[in-house]
Formats: C-alpha cells, sequence, structure tokens
C-alpha cells in the first residue's frame, strides 16, 4: 500500500482537478449563454431606439435608463465622464462608490484609468465612456492555468507509474532470483546433510569435533534459504519474543567474531519481559542479523565492541539499537545508506540496509533510523506492540 501511496494520491488529485474544471467550464458556457441573451437584448433596443421616429425625448430617456440597467445585469464596470474628465455616472465599481463624499471622486477618476488599460474608452458627443472587462472574462484567464495544471498533473502521473512499474519489475526480479536462489541451495543441503551422517560414523576426534559447528553452519544455511522463499510474499503475523530472537543473533555472531588480532566484542543489554510483538520471526531475524552483520563489518581491521539493546517503547512497541564504536557514517552518505544498491564496500551489493527497511517499515509497520551519535554508527529498529 505504501508503495501505491503516490499513484492513488496522483489519481485522485488528477480525477478532482477534471471534475473541477469540468463544472468550471459548464458554469463558463453557462454564463456565455446568459451574457449572449442579454447582449442581444441591448442590440434590440438600441435598433429599437434608432428606428423609432417619435421625437418624445422620454422614450429615449427610458431606452437610456433600460440600457444602463442591462449593463449593470452584465455586471460590466462602466465609468462616464465629460469632455473635462469630470464624472457624471457609473455602475458595477469594484467598491462601495454610495460611501464616497462625491460622485466626481479622485477614486472614481483613477478607476477610469484603470478601465481604460482594459479596454479603450468610447467617445460620443460629450460622453466618454470607460469600460471594462466583465467578470467572465476575468475568470476565463484561469482557463489557461488549469489547463497547464492538468497537464503537468498527467505527466506528473505518468512519472510517477512509470517508476512504480519499474520498481515493481525490479522487485519481481529480485523476489524471483530469491526464491530461485533458495531452490537451488535445497540440494547440496540435502547432500551435505548425508555427509554429515557418513563423517559421525568415523571414530575420529577431530571429525567429532567439527560435527557440532558444520551442523549449526547446515542449519543457518538452511534458515537462510528459508529466509530467501519468503521473499516477495506477505509477512506471517505471530506472536514474537524480541528478546529472544536478538539472543540466538548475538550467540550465534559473539561465537564467530575475530578474537586474536583485531578483537571484536559483542553483547546482549536487554531485561527479559513478557511483551511479544506481531511479526515475522524469521523475517525480524534477518532484519537484526544485517544490522549486527555491518556492525561487524566496520569494526573489521581495527577492533571494537557492539552492544546490541532490546527495550520496551513508551505507548507499547520494542526498540532494538545495535550501537558500535566504529568509524560512523560520513555525513554525506547518512541519506545515501537506505536506497537499494548503495554501498561504501567495494564488493558490497548495497541491498542489506535498503531490505532491511522494507522488512521493517513494509512489512511491519515499522521504522528502520541512523540515530545521530557521536561516535560510531547507531541503528534502531522500532516496532509497533
Amino acid at each position: 500500500m505504501r508503495r501505491n501511496a503516490p499513484v492513488v494520491i496522483v489519481a485522485v488529485g488528477l480525477l478532482t482537478l477534471l471534475v473541477a474544471f469540468l463544472w468550471y467550464s459548464q458554469d463558463v458556457l453557462g454564463k456565455l449563454r446568459a451574457e449572449a441573451t442579454q447582449t442581444a437584448n441591448i442590440y434590440a433596443k438600441v435598433y429599437g431606439a434608432i428606428s423609432d421616429t417619435s421625437s418624445d425625448p422620454s422614450a429615449h430617456t427610458a431606452t437610456l435608463v433600460d440600457l444602463i440597467e442591462s449593463l449593470k445585469r452584465l455586471r460590466v464596470p462602466v465609468i462616464l465622464t465629460d469632455s473635462k474628465g469630470a464624472v457624471h455616472g457609473h455602475a458595477n465599481l469594484p467598491f462601495e462608490a454610495a460611501l464616497l463624499d462625491t460622485l466626481d471622486s479622485p477614486r472614481i477618476r483613477a478607476y477610469a484609468d484603470t478601465l481604460d488599460a482594459e479596454n479603450a474608452p468610447v467617445t460620443s458627443g460629450f460622453v466618454t465612456i470607460h469600460i471594462g472587462n466583465t467578470p467572465l472574462i476575468k475568470g476565463m484567464r484561469v482557463i489557461p492555468l488549469l489547463m497547464v495544471a492538468v497537464l503537468g498533473v498527467l505527466i506528473l502521473s505518468g512519472i510517477v507509474m512509470l517508476r512504480s512499474e519499474s520498481h515493481a519489475d525490479r522487485e519481481r526480479i529480485f523476489a524471483g532470483m530469491a526464491r530461485e536462489s533458495a531452490h537451488q541451495l535445497g540440494t547440496p543441503l540435502s547432500s551435505m546433510h548425508g555427509w554429515i551422517e557418513l563423517l559421525r560414523e568415523r571414530d575420529d576426534p577431530m571429525i567429532a569435533q567439527a560435527l557440532p559447528h558444520m551442523e549449526s553452519d547446515i542449519v543457518r544455511l538452511e534458515r537462510v534459504a528459508h529466509r530467501f522463499e519468503r521473499i516477495g510474499r506477505p509477512p506471517r503475523r505471530d506472536a514474537v519474543d524480541v528478546v529472544e530472537v536478538t539472543r540466538q543473533v548475538v550467540s550465534y555472531f559473539s561465537a564467530r567474531v575475530p578474537t586474536l588480532a583485531h578483537p571484536v566484542s559483542i553483547r546482549l543489554d536487554a531485561a527479559a519481559w513478557d511483551s511479544p510483538i506481531v511479526g515475522d520471526r524469521v523475517l525480524l531475524e534477518w532484519a537484526i542479523e544485517s544490522l549486527v552483520k555491518n556492525a561487524i563489518d566496520a569494526l573489521a581491521g581495527r577492533g571494537g565492541s557492539i552492544v546490541v539493546g532490546v527495550e520496551p517503547v513508551p505507548g507499547g512497541g520494542v526498540r532494538v539499537r545495535v550501537a558500535d564504536d566504529g568509524p560512523g557514517v560520513p555525513r554525506d552518505l547518512r541519506r545515501k545508506i537506505f536506497s537499494a544498491g548503495f554501498s561504501t564496500k567495494e564488493s558490497g551489493w548495497g541491498i542489506g540496509l535498503a531490505l532491511t527497511r522494507r522488512i521493517v517499515e513494509d512489512g511491519h509497520g515499522g521504522r528502520l533510523l541512523l540515530v545521530p551519535s557521536d561516535k560510531g554508527a547507531v541503528f534502531d529498529i522500532v516496532l509497533p506492540g
């Protein structure tokens, strides 16, 4: 769901924008039809007044009043001035003209210049008409912006979907390779079990001493193969004792870290408590092992200590902290270390931390954090209760 969230957000945003655009377009069409009808009525009144041969001036006055009312209904801002620039009338001003002291106020004269910037004034006899644009025309300026926005969202959604599809393809290839590797490991592991049974029949003290370690490593290989089979499948929802899982990881690496030239010590700092979390034991063990293995690699050739701590989180949940006193993570690389394919090692694949983050965050709804520290590197796995 997290991987599909950008596509869903873009799709919803695009749909909302298209619906708003369609609604606005229909609203504009309705207003254009109304203005067309009103304009036709104005033309009819004008031609009627021109063709009227009556000498009764009151008829022409009534026609002029009707025209002014029609302009008011069109909400066209109009200011009438004489040859000296004095204001004799106005309609549809964007401010409350009734509150002004005089009709010919500086504010109205200044607004006449604003209307002249929109449309050239029209002079008829001794009267100059300053006319502006209707609110509909001003609103039409929004349409190009909406079109640009729609185009931008379409391009963005296309890019996001292409990246999501590319990411999904890589995920499928990675999951397929992992499961195929697990399948290929099955045959030699079965064969190794047979060879161990044959060696067990030999009466050799050295072989007898090596057999438990060989069996432990075979169990380890089988566990790794089992993990590979789980990639690409939904994680299990079992009760997991995180302290016990962490204790097994520390115990396994304690017997295998360097102890001579550049010794590495690893210890567990956790108090046992009965508060299991819901998760996948196999995958969580893999995530913790990945962090411990990275800490051991960081101390290679220099030695040092690793502390694996487990503590409850206020409000429910648990924190697993893996801290070492090695060189730490350079500041300029802290944002890159969780990216798939990025590695500071020459022979590294760059999938350890990326896979760990996927297990913790995507599979268990937790967080994998690189905690700021004065010395070494500190990683936290925070899991919900």
